[in-house]
C-alpha cells in the first residue's frame, strides 16, 4: 500500500489514563479540577480532542467514580476553550488472576462490572466520544488481563450508539479491527467509524513500521483513524501517523518525558506533536473542523 500523508491532522490529547505513571512524575494530573486544567490547556495548545480518565484524588489510583467524570467534563465544557471530549469506557474489564496453579480467587486489581456500569459515566456526561476496546488481551502487569468479549462488546457498542456518542474504536491488535469491522457489518457500530490504533503496548501490536502498516491496512479506507506509541517513541509515531494518512495521539497516558531528563507536561506534548506536524507540511485542524468531518454535535455545559 502506498502511503498517503494525512494534510489536515487532528490531535488527541490522552491526558492521564489510568496506568501507574501517579508517583512517576508531578504532571500528571489527579483531582478533577487538575484533570480538567491539564485538558483545556492541551486544547489551547492545539489538541482538538481530550481524551479523559479520572482518578482518586487522594491516591492517583483508576476510578470509575461518576462524580469525578461529572466534574472533569463540567469544568471543561464551562471553560472558555472549545475541545471535543473524550471519555474512557475501558475500566471495568481488569481481571488479575492468581498464581499459575490456583488462578481463583483472583487477586487485588480486579475491577469486573457489567456493561451497563462500564458506560454508567457516559451517559450521565454525553461526551462527544467515548473508547471501545475492541478486544481481549494480556498487559505485562503479572497475570493481568484486558477482557472484552464479543457479547460485552456488543452491549456496550449498542448503548453508545443509542446514547448519540461516537465511539472511537481502540485496536490494540489486527484481531481487533477484524472484530471491529465486524461491529460495523452487524449494525452495532455506524460507519465509518473512529479507530484509534494502540502500538507498542504490551503485549498487544509491537510498535515496528512493518506490524503499524499491517494495521494501517486492515483500517477501511472511509473510517478515520489516529495512532500512538508509547514512551521515547511518541513523537517518532507523530510523524508515522500522519505519513500513513492518519491522525495524532500524544499525551501523560502515553509518554511522561519531553527529553532526557525533562518530564512533560500535556501541552507541552501537543506543542511538540503541532511543530512536527507542520514542519511536515501539514495543518492542525480544531475542534469544529473534527465535527464536521467525524459528524459528531457539540454538547452543552449542561449535556
Amino acid at each position: 500500500m502506498p502511503l498517503e500523508m494525512n494534510r489536515e491532522i487532528f490531535i488527541t490529547c490522552a491526558v492521564t489514563g489510568s496506568g501507574s505513571t501517579q508517583d512517576r512524575s508531578p504532571h500528571v494530573p489527579r483531582s478533577p479540577e487538575q484533570i480538567a486544567n491539564s485538558a483545556i490547556a492541551a486544547a489551547k495548545a492545539g489538541a482538538a480532542i481530550v481524551h479523559c480518565h479520572v482518578r482518586d484524588p487522594e491516591t492517583g489510583a483508576p476510578s470509575r467514580d461518576l462524580a469525578l467524570y461529572r466534574e472533569v467534563t463540567d469544568r471543561v465544557r464551562d471553560s472558555d476553550t472549545d475541545v471535543v471530549l473524550n471519555l474512557t469506557a475501558g475500566m471495568g474489564g481488569d481481571i488479575v488472576f492468581g498464581g499459575v496453579e490456583a488462578p481463583f480467587p483472583v487477586r487485588d486489581g480486579t475491577d469486573m462490572v457489567g456493561a451497563s456500569e462500564r458506560v454508567a459515566h457516559v451517559a450521565e456526561c454525553l461526551p462527544e466520544i467515548c473508547t471501545l476496546d475492541c478486544g481481549t488481551m494480556n498487559f505485562a502487569e503479572a497475570d493481568y488481563v484486558m477482557t472484552n468479549t464479543p457479547g460485552m462488546l456488543v452491549a456496550m457498542g449498542q448503548m453508545m450508539t443509542a446514547l448519540g456518542v461516537k465511539p472511537e474504536i481502540e485496536a490494540f491488535d489486527t484481531g481487533h479491527l477484524w472484530y471491529a469491522r465486524q461491529l460495523v457489518k452487524d449494525g452495532v457500530l455506524d460507519s465509518p467509524a473512529l479507530v484509534q490504533l494502540c502500538m507498542g503496548v504490551p503485549w498487544g501490536a509491537p510498535d515496528d513500521l512493518n506490524t503499524f502498516m499491517a494495521m494501517v491496512n486492515n483500517v477501511p479506507d472511509d473510517w478515520t483513524f489516529s495512532a500512538f506509541s508509547l514512551g521515547r517513541n511518541q513523537m517518532a509515531y507523530v510523524a508515522a501517523a500522519v505519513l500513513a494518512g492518519g491522525n495524532v495521539r500524544v499525551g501523560l497516558e502515553d509518554n511522561l518525558w519531553l527529553g532526557k531528563g525533562a518530564l512533560a507536561q500535556n501541552w507541552q506534548l501537543v506543542e511538540r506533536a503541532q511543530t512536527i506536524i507542520e514542519n511536515m507540511g501539514a495543518r492542525v485542524i480544531g475542534p469544529e473542523d473534527v465535527r464536521a468531518r467525524l459528524g459528531l454535535k457539540k454538547r452543552t455545559p449542561k449535556g
